[in-house]
């Protein structure tokens, strides 16, 4: 089944094209690859799908419903979450808080039944909060949960960032560089948390340019320039000679 569909995706800003007709089906279910060096577009593409900016033209569907131009809290609404390279924490809040506060989708409890404490307040409350030490527990931040956002490492407060974008349920997730600047342990434990949530049946798709993400992809598109070049298994395309030359040839390596 495809749970998305991007039909002739385009983005200009003035005479620049960031993003040029691309086209691409994402399987329910599978960890998608989005590779390229800087400046690709592949950041670009997130934001056109998320909503984040508006398509100059192409169409986005997602589970069937036309989603393109909508707004990103209508589409995150439908189930697509995202991770950006930059995480918008709350710093002075703990690893914990930061998820609970990320419940925007959370059971409703009106005004009345805040203020008296009502028992569909009380349940909606201890929903949250299973769900979300669920979340943290899936992404390797339990132990750390009552520690400050601030306080941690880079690699968690990226995973904290994953955390968070899982709090509104989603069915497809969208992580922008997920490992981008982490030591090796770090990117073994992203990695794994990464295939657990995987496992769950959320639908994945990745932007990176460490090679290493290509272990836990089912497949995989290289963009280049806004376009998108090749696609196909993460051996085909650590094969190709058009990855290679516009991909690896630019100083990156296979094994890093």
């Amino acid at each position: 089944m495809i749970i998305l569909e991007i039909t002739g995706l385009t983005k200009n800003f003035g005479g620049l094209t960031a993003v040029s007709n691309i086209d691409m089906k994402v399987n329910d279910g599978e960890v998608l690859g989005l590779i390229g060096p800087n400046g690709a577009g592949k950041t670009t593409f997130f934001n056109l799908v998320t909503g984040v900016i508006r398509p100059t033209k192409g169409k986005v569907v997602y589970k069937g419903k036309d989603i393109t131009g909508k707004k990103s809290h209508e589409i995150a609404e439908l189930g697509v979450g995202r991770t950006f390279q930059l995480n918008p924490l709350f710093p002075n809040f703990t690893v914990l808080e930061n998820v609970l506060y990320s419940f925007q989708l959370r059971p409703c409890s009106s005004l009345l039944d805040t203020f008296f404490n009502s028992p569909t307040y009380r349940n909606n409350e201890a929903y949250i909060m299973e769900q979300s030490l669920e979340i943290l527990n899936l992404v390797g931040l339990y132990k750390v949960k009552d520690e400050l956002a601030k306080n941690q490492p880079h690699g968690y407060q990226k995973m904290l960032g994953v955390a968070r974008a899982l709090a509104i349920k989603p069915e497809l997730l969208l992580l922008d560089e997920p490992i981008a600047g982490m030591n090796p342990d770090e990117i073994d434990n992203t990695i794994a948390a990464i295939k657990r949530t995987s496992q769950l049946g959320v639908t994945i798709i990745l932007v990176e340019h460490n090679m290493k993400i290509l272990e836990i992809c089912d497949r995989v598109v290289v963009i280049n320039f806004g376009q998108k070049i090749v696609e196909g298994s993460p051996q085909e395309i650590k094969e190709n000679p058009e990855v290679i030359k516009a991909y690896l040839g630019s100083g990156h390596d296979t094994k890093h």
